[in-house]
C-alpha cells in the first residue's frame, strides 16, 4: 500500500487475532442459546413447577418439527403438549409420570432420547449400519478397480485409424 507503513499493518494484524477469540466466543453464546417459545400465558405462577415444566418439555420432541424440543417449537402442536404438561405437573404429577402420559399418547417418537429398547434398536444403531455398510461398499469398488487388468495398448492398425479420426476432427473444425 503506498504511503502505509509496514508497522501499522502489523499491529492492526496483532489487535485482530487479540480479538478473535472473543469474537468467536460471543458468536457462539449468540448462536448456541436455545430459543424457548414458551408462551407468557403458559407459564406457572411458582417457579419451581415451572422449571420441572421446562425439564419435562426439554425432554419431549416437537412431533411436527421432529428436531426440536415442545419448548423450543413455535407449532401449535407444542404449545398444546406444553400446556398439557404443565396442567399434568399441576395436577401433582411428578416429571416420570408426566412423560409417561405423553409418551403413552404418542408412543417413544415424542422422547427426544427414546430409551434403547428391541423397537428403536435400529434408531439407535441406524447410522453406525450405514456407516458400516458404506465402508463394505467402498471397500468393495475399490478393491474391484484394483482387480480389473488395464486395457492392452492400441495395435499399430488402431493407432492409425485413431490418428486419421483425430486428423479429421481438427480438419472439420471452424476457426473462431
Amino acid at each position: 500500500m503506498p504511503g502505509s507503513s509496514p508497522g501499522k499493518a502489523i499491529v492492526g494484524w496483532r489487535e485482530w487475532v487479540r480479538t478473535l477469540p472473543a469474537a468467536i466466543v460471543v458468536g457462539i453464546l449468540i448462536t448456541a442459546a436455545p430459543a424457548h417459545a414458551v408462551r407468557p400465558d403458559e407459564m406457572l405462577g411458582d417457579p419451581r413447577l415451572e422449571a420441572r415444566a421446562r425439564e419435562v418439555g426439554s425432554e419431549l420432541r416437537c412431533l411436527v418439527c421432529r428436531n426440536q424440543s415442545i419448548d423450543d417449537s413455535d407449532a401449535d402442536l407444542a404449545h398444546d403438549l406444553r400446556v398439557l404438561v404443565r396442567e399434568r405437573i399441576m395436577a401433582g404429577d411428578t416429571n416420570d409420570q408426566v412423560i409417561g402420559f405423553v409418551r403413552a399418547r404418542y408412543g417413544d417418537f415424542v422422547l427426544l432420547r427414546p430409551p434403547f429398547e428391541i423397537g428403536t434398536a435400529l434408531l439407535w444403531g441406524g447410522p453406525l449400519l450405514v456407516l458400516l455398510l458404506g465402508g463394505i461398499a467402498i471397500r468393495r469398488f475399490y478393491r474391484a478397480q484394483a482387480g480389473t487388468p488395464p486395457p492392452p495398448p492400441l495395435s499399430a492398425e488402431e493407432r492409425q485409424r485413431l490418428a486419421a479420426a483425430l486428423a479429421d476432427r481438427e480438419s472439420s473444425e471452424v476457426p473462431r
